[in-house]
């Protein structure tokens, strides 16, 4: 399995983060785009499904801002595309906060969503993250790491690789994180808010939906019984699973 983890530019020595802003309605773009451009980041700007693909493959961005809904085929589309070259975040915009098509999002490779209309603070607030997660996820991975096992579940951390059973899993970079994040402490219930701060960095966060989805997407690839649910509380990993 390839390693999850792309290649960052040194904002220390003056090389900005490439963002891809695929949208097909002009007015959205194009305020997204001079939004994250007023906070530094390099942009580029295209409207429908194969351009998409395309400007990924020769601009090689940080990240992708990507619509679900686009011309010559969707973002979900796209989104399978682009991460079959080269893993790269993927923030996804929808147009309605339908749990299937954010489960198909995630299955796909993307790693947030944000459901419009969003407010362009929000926006750039999730855009830090995920680029901050990659940041810690190249870290971690130039020094050794120890493994965290469970029964036949094995994560290595310094990888970013998974495996269940001796079989590769292929996981979001949000879903590793995520999964470590409960792996850490087996067993420990953890709150959606403690999982809403210590995975997505947002502590005031009321959007727990987010965890929901993201948990029922990481047990269709690694087991529906690995992870508890504490009704009203928030998620285990099985310590034995």
């Amino acid at each position: 399995m390839r390693s999850r983890t792309p290649r960052l530019r040194d904002v220390n020595n003056g090389e900005r983060s490439r963002l891809l802003i695929v949208e097909d309605e002009p007015l959205i773009n194009q305020a997204v785009a001079d939004r994250l451009r007023a906070e530094g980041f390099e942009v580029e700007q295209v409207y429908d499904g194969p351009t998409a693909v395309a400007t990924a493959t020769a601009w090689q961005p940080d990240l992708l801002v990507l619509d679900v809904m686009l011309p010559g085929f969707d973002g979900h589309e796209v989104c399978r595309r682009v991460q079959a070259e080269r893993p790269v975040p993927v923030l996804m915009l929808t147009a309605r906060d339908d749990e299937t098509d954010v489960l198909v999002g995630l299955g796909v490779g993307a790693d947030d969503y944000l459901t419009k209309p969003f407010s362009m603070r929000e926006l750039v607030a999730r855009v830090r993250v995920l680029l901050r997660r990659v940041e810690r996820a190249v870290e971690l991975a130039a020094r050794p790491g120890a493994e965290l096992v469970l029964g036949t579940l094995r994560i290595d951390r310094a990888a970013r690789r998974v495996h269940v059973d001796h079989d590769a899993v292929h996981l979001t970079p949000t879903e590793f994180d995520l999964l470590v994040c409960l792996a850490e402490r087996p067993g420990t219930v953890l709150t959606r808010e403690q999982l809403m701060g210590e995975v997505w960095d947002w502590p005031d966060a009321t959007g727990t939906r987010t965890v929901d989805s993201h948990v029922r997407s990481l047990r269709a690839k690694i087991g529906p019984d690995r992870v508890r649910t504490v009704h009203g509380v928030g998620y285990a990993l099985e310590a034995q699973a």
